[in-house]
């Protein structure tokens, strides 16, 4: 039995929606006895929630060194942007200097880490309905693009 995800997030400026109808997470395409996915729905899907997972997974590590993090959402969002570059930029020195840091070496021993992180909820900002349906056309079609480009990469 394969489940197909709905996420119920339309495609919009800053976020690039999965496909519903299709498969979408990975142990879902693991039950499937090593079929890879088909088609450019599947193969984006595939993409999609494969470097959403790694994205998470950074996200989580940074979030157990930089707890800051944890409340980014109570601020401005152009305040958001200078922490979480601020946070990057303090991150890759720690790795460029080779210094010893316990939250990365864990991520670096073991690749299923992800560190325990508190998840907030976040209110979704409201938006122009007219420019939310440019949005989500722009988006769409951004989607199918890359969706056409997985599949041509497949063959």
């Amino acid at each position: 039995k394969y489940y197909l995800v709905d996420s119920g997030y339309p495609n919009r400026t800053g976020y690039l929606a999965p496909f519903k109808g299709s498969t979408y997470h990975l142990p879902e395409f693991r039950l499937r006895r090593h079929r890879p996915p088909e088609g450019k729905y599947e193969l984006f899907n595939f993409s999609h929630s494969s470097l959403r997972n790694v994205v998470e997974r950074a996200f989580g590590v940074l979030k157990q060194k930089w707890r800051i993090l944890k409340g980014v959402p109570s601020f401005s969002p152009r305040t958001q942007k200078h922490i979480i570059i601020a946070c990057m930029a303090l991150h890759n020195f720690i790795r460029d200097s080779k210094l010893s840091d316990k939250v990365f070496d864990k991520c670096d021993a073991d690749d299923e880490y992800v560190p325990p992180v508190l998840r907030k909820e976040v209110a979704p900002t409201q938006a122009d309905p007219v420019e939310e349906e440019e949005n989500e056309d722009s988006m769409n079609n951004i989607r199918s693009r890359i969706a056409d480009a997985c599949l041509a990469m497949a063959r």
